[in-house]
C-alpha cells in the first residue's frame, strides 16, 4: 500500500474500474489508500477479487461506513453518486465520480439523455476530468467528473479540428464510429458481454443515440452522428470519425492542428500512418496505459478526415483520466501513478 501524504477510498472497488483506481493509487506516490467498498464482497480481502493486487493488504468494507479521507473516488453505477453525494462530502473534501452523474453540464441534459438529475445544484461545481479538455479548470476542483470512454476517444480525435475552426461546430458535419472492447459493460455486463457471445463479434450495440453523444456535443459544440459497436476484445476504445470540412484542407493544417493540441501532452501521442504494423491508432497498443493516440488521413478526392482515435476505456477512458485530473487538481506531477508504458507483444487488449 502506498504511503502518501493523502488518503484516499474507493467506492465500488470490485467493479473493473474500481480495481484499476485501486490498482492505480496503490503506486502513487502521494496517496495511502484507507478503503475500498463492496455490498456484495464485504470483508472479502482486495485480491480475492483483484488476483493482481493480493499484496494489498485490505479488505472490502460496507460502503455505509465511510471513513474521512481526503478525496473519495466513486466507482459506481450511474444514478448512485447523484443520490449519495452529500454524504460522500461529509466523507471526504474532494469527490472524483467516474460515472455519468456529473459529466453534463446542464440538467436539461440529464432529462434529454438520462431519467433526470437527483442533484442539480452540484452540477456547476463539477468539473469534466478530462485534462486534454478541461486542465485550467481543474487546479482546485473538489467535484471532478470523469469522461464517459467513447466520448473520451472522440473528443480527443476531434479537438484540435474544432480548436482551429477546421471542423466548424455551426456547419462542420462529422459521423463517428466507435468500435469498444467488453470491459465497458462492467464487472456485470450481463449475457452480451459474456465471453462466449461477445467473440468474435463486430455488433452494433448502439447504432443512434448514445448517451455519450451528449456530452461530445456538449463539450465540442458538434452534432455527431455516433454509432457504437461492441468487438471482440476485452480493453479498448477505438474511434474513426468521418469529418467533412467546409473548406479546403491539406496534409499541412492537419499536422500542424494536431502537433499544436498535442505536442505538449504527456499522454498523447501522434501516430498517423507511419511505417510497420502499427500504423494508426490501435487500441492493442494503449492497453493498460493512460495513453491516447490520435491520427488521421486526408481523403482529398472526396473533401474528407479520417480521424483515429485509440484508448484503453479502463484507464484514459475511466480510472487513469481520473487519477490525471486529481493530479492536475492537487498540483501534482501530472504522470504521478500513471507512468506505466505497456507491453508488446500483448493478448487481447
Amino acid at each position: 500500500m502506498s504511503a502518501g501524504s493523502l488518503t484516499a477510498s474507493v467506492i465500488g472497488g470490485s467493479g473493473f474500474a474500481g480495481g484499476e483506481l485501486l490498482r492505480l493509487l496503490a503506486g502513487h506516490p502521494e496517496f495511502e489508500i484507507v478503503q475500498a467498498t463492496s455490498r456484495s464482497y464485504t470483508n472479502k480481502t482486495i485480491g480475492s477479487v483483484h488476483p493482481n493486487l493480493r499484496s494489498l493488504d485490505l479488505r472490502f468494507t460496507d460502503p455505509e461506513d465511510l471513513e474521512s479521507v481526503d478525496v473519495l473516488f466513486a466507482a459506481t453505477p450511474h444514478g448512485v453518486s447523484m443520490e449519495q453525494v452529500d454524504t460522500y462530502f461529509e466523507a471526504a473534501d474532494t469527490v472524483v465520480d467516474l460515472s455519468a452523474d456529473f459529466r453534463l453540464p446542464d440538467v436539461d441534459l440529464y432529462d434529454e439523455w438520462y431519467e433526470g438529475h437527483d442533484a442539480p445544484e452540484y452540477l456547476d461545481r463539477a468539473e469534466y476530468a478530462l485534462p486534454e479538455l478541461n486542465r485550467g479548470n481543474l487546479a482546485g476542483a473538489d467535484l471532478i467528473a470523469g469522461g464517459g470512454c467513447n466520448a473520451t476517444a472522440t473528443i480527443l480525435g476531434l479537438k484540435p479540428l474544432v480548436d482551429e475552426r477546421i471542423l466548424a461546430p455551426e456547419t462542420g458535419e462529422v459521423v463517428v464510429d466507435v468500435k469498444v472492447g467488453s470491459s465497458e459493460g462492467g464487472a456485470g455486463g450481463g449475457a452480451a458481454s459474456s465471453h462466449p457471445e461477445r467473440s468474435g463479434v463486430v455488433r452494433p450495440y448502439a447504432p443512434i443515440s448514445h448517451r455519450h453523444e451528449a456530452e461530445i456535443e456538449a463539450y465540442l459544440g458538434l452534432d455527431v452522428s455516433f454509432t457504437v459497436h461492441a468487438v471482440d476484445m476485452i480493453r479498448g476504445a477505438s474511434a474513426t470519425c468521418h469529418v467533412f470540412p467546409d473548406a479546403p484542407v491539406s496534409k499541412g493544417d492537419l499536422w500542424g492542428a494536431y502537433r499544436g493540441a498535442y505536442e505538449e501532452e504527456p499522454f498523447m501521442r501522434l501516430v498517423s500512418g507511419g511505417g510497420g504494423v502499427y500504423r494508426y491508432p490501435e487500441p492493442k497498443a494503449v492497453a493498460g496505459t493512460n495513453v491516447g493516440e490520435v491520427g488521421f488521413e486526408l481523403d482529398a478526392s472526396n473533401e474528407r478526415v479520417v480521424v483515429f482515435s485509440a484508448i484503453d476505456n479502463m484507464m484514459k477512458g475511466s480510472a487513469g483520466q481520473a487519477v490525471h485530473a486529481t493530479n492536475v487538481a492537487f498540483g501534482f506531477e501530472e504522470t504521478a501513478g500513471l507512468d506505466f508504458q505497456g507491453l508488446h507483444p500483448v493478448g487481447s487488449p
